[in-house]
Parts: structure tokens; sequence; C-alpha cells
């Protein structure tokens, strides 16, 4: 699976160093993928509040937005070992808020889930994924981006009562690759022995 620059960051325009490349970094992104009913479901809301992103970013919860690495491997290990030490859980997605004024994002709420979430992050931006974060990290599912204050409100006011549940049994890493997508390097199941078999 590919996606497009700014996938689990959404952090769109912005270039980084792809494995090979100069800079001799990498740039790593963990995220919660939603079953492929409700991905569907939550693309076409996405799109139908004018958001140019929902065709090319499916849903999704990050845990570690774009974190560059020098060491690729050393990363990847210590996301398994996150992974393995980790439980499935129960996640779900109730009700909007946003990050305005701040940042223009219309966003699910994390009703259950919330803790563990926030367990996983901490752990997995820790050792090698280690970095300063501009804000603190809020776990949310994005359903409108940088789309006009209409298409922002009226997502706001129509995925107000929503409410969706879903069994969380793995996490996704990806890489920002040389062409500037996002790609999926693995699923690895939590409480597993490595990469999910697919």
């Amino acid at each position: 699976m590919r996606h497009a620059a700014g996938g689990p960051a959404e952090a769109v325009g912005e270039e980084r160093a792809g494995p090979g490349s100069s800079a001799g970094l990498n740039c790593v992104g963990i995220v919660i993928r939603l079953p492929e009913s409700l991905s569907r479901e939550l693309e076409r809301w996405r799109a139908s509040f004018g958001d140019p992103l929902a065709a090319v970013v499916p849903p999704h919860i990050t845990l570690v937005t774009g974190t560059d690495t020098d060491d690729w491997e050393r990363a990847r290990e210590h996301v398994r070992s996150v992974a393995r030490r980790g439980r499935p859980f129960s996640l779900r997605l109730r009700g909007t808020g946003t990050f305005r004024p701040v940042t223009p994002v219309v966003y699910l709420n994390i009703a259950e889930g919330w803790d563990e979430c926030v367990r996983l992050h901490r752990m997995l931006q820790s050792g090698p994924l280690a970095s300063d974060l501009e804000f603190a990290y809020h776990p949310h599912l994005t359903v409108a981006h940088d789309v006009t204050d209409a298409g922002m409100d009226y997502a706001m006011s129509v995925l107000g009562d929503y409410d969706a549940a879903f069994r969380v049994e793995s996490i996704g890493l990806f890489e920002h690759d040389v062409t500037g997508l996002w790609t999926l390097r693995e699923e690895l199941t939590l409480g597993g022995n490595g990469p999910e078999d697919n």
C-alpha cells in the first residue's frame, strides 16, 4: 500500500530524505489502520468535505508522526519490540473535535482506546525514535484537513453523532521513500512475534 507524501503525518509539502539519499536518513511513521469497510466509509465522508487528501491518505490513527532515523534497522527492531510488548485493544470513534484555530483539522474523537494509543505512542517515541514534538500527542482520526471553514463546520456537524468501534490487532510501520510516498513496510501484530502474515 502506498500513500502520498504526508501519509501518517499529513504534513503535506514537507520533503524528507528517503532510503539511499545523500542525507542518509529515513523517515518513519507508525499508524493504526482501520478495517477496510470502515476505512472506505470514512474516506467517502472525507471526500464529501472537499478534502484533497481523501483519495490518497487512507483513514488512520497516527501513533508516531514522520520521524527521521539514520539507522532504519535499529528503528524497525524497536517498533517490532514495542509491538511484541503491546496487546490488542478495543477502539471506539465517537463524535467530532477540532484543532482550529491552531490547525485546520476536524477529527473523530477516540472515546475508547485513548490510553492504549498514548501508551503505544510513548513506547514507540523513545530510543531510536525519540524526538521533540511541536504539540503534545493527541490520538484522533482526521476527517477534514485544510478544507474551507464551511467544509470543516459541515464535518463537525454531520459526524457529530458518529459512533463506530473496532479491534486494534496490529500497527503499521511506514517509510517515507525517495519517491515522496509513504510505503507500508510491515504490519506488526500486537503481542505477536513479528510481522503479520499477509
